[in-house]
């Protein structure tokens, strides 16, 4: 009873997201949706459905055309770009399908790049912190290596250690095994199910592989930019 009366973590209400133009393009439209916290969402539909869009909109990455997104309650419609940023910072961690770590920077200062952000932490406890988490995901010997030094799937763990860098409670993903081999893709999957699983995340995660979708918690379901199925499935 407690945890059903819980305030979510994420709830998008009446949201809709329209690309103004000579013909304006609707991208997701009148979405209600609840993510609540443990959950491992799965968020499919063919390509051009809305997918990424809705994941920009609950990651405070892109503002609605017209509803509202609320995180832990509090609603972002009107919030600064600083509160949004901080918001973002401080509960949200993205991983994307190409993983974006600078290339000039150790990963040791890519993961850091978050904390100094927030700047909670100090230096040392930012530096100790990172180690921990590259440790933690089997990175601890490449510390000093920069992006370039390191397999896709690898890149992709440290894409996952910087998105936990502020222990958000909230994963966010966007294709995060699509640019993946078989392999990597299984690796970066496990990586994911166990921050739900093992430390009690919410990881949200875009994906047209329906082999692992299917094998997430949670399937909603776009198509034209409305949700057409939210159902959760047998945990396996």
């Amino acid at each position: 009873m407690n945890g059903a009366a819980k305030t979510p973590l994420i709830e998008a209400r009446g949201v809709t997201r329209i690309l103004p133009g000579i013909v304006p393009t609707t991208l997701v439209q009148n979405i209600d949706l609840v993510i609540r916290e443990n959950e491992f969402v799965a968020i499919t539909g063919p390509s051009g459905s809305g997918k990424s869009s809705l994941l920009y909109l609950l990651g405070l990455l892109d503002l609605p055309t017209s509803g509202e997104v609320l995180i832990r309650g509090r609603n972002t419609t009107h919030m600064d770009e600083e509160e949004r940023a901080l918001t973002r910072l401080s509960l949200l961690g993205f991983v994307f399908q190409f993983h974006f770590l600078l290339p000039e920077f150790t990963i040791l200062d890519n993961v850091m790049l978050p904390m100094r952000a927030l700047a909670r932490l100090s230096l040392p406890q930012q530096r100790d912190r990172a180690r921990d988490l590259l440790a933690s995901l089997g990175l601890g010997d490449h510390v000093h290596k920069t992006p370039d030094q390191l397999s896709g799937g690898q890149r992709q763990r440290v894409a996952v250690a910087r998105a936990l860098a502020n222990e958000p409670p909230v994963i966010l993903a966007d294709e995060p095994t699509g640019s993946l081999d078989s392999r990597s893709s299984e690796q970066v999957f496990e990586l994911l199910r166990d921050l739900v699983e093992k430390q009690g995340k919410t990881v949200v995660a875009v994906t047209h592989d329906l082999d692992l979708a299917d094998r997430m918690h949670r399937e909603i379901k776009l198509m034209d930019g409305a949700i057409v199925v939210d159902e959760v499935q047998a945990r396996r």
